[in-house]
């Protein structure tokens, strides 16, 4: 089984505005991913930019299949 990363998180922009969610499930390599790898993960993941602060609370990891296909994301 592979290990997804179960979160909520709020980013706030440099430029204003702001971007919450809510038991987001994101993919991760292994069993195990700090708070600024995960935030970075997630800016990275959904491609924004002009990012001022990002904050992740609420993190639990499971085992699930992972939804996307290898190299999807590219």
């Amino acid at each position: 089984m592979q290990h997804r990363v179960l979160f909520d998180f709020e980013i706030t922009f440099s430029n204003g505005g702001g971007l919450r969610g809510w038991d987001f499930r994101l993919d991760i390599p292994g069993a195990y991913i700090d708070e600024d790898a995960l935030a970075r993960h997630v800016v990275e993941d959904l491609r924004l930019l002009m990012v001022g602060q990002v904050r992740v609370e609420n993190v639990r990891i499971i085992q699930e299949a992972h939804k996307r296909a290898a190299g999807a994301a590219a």
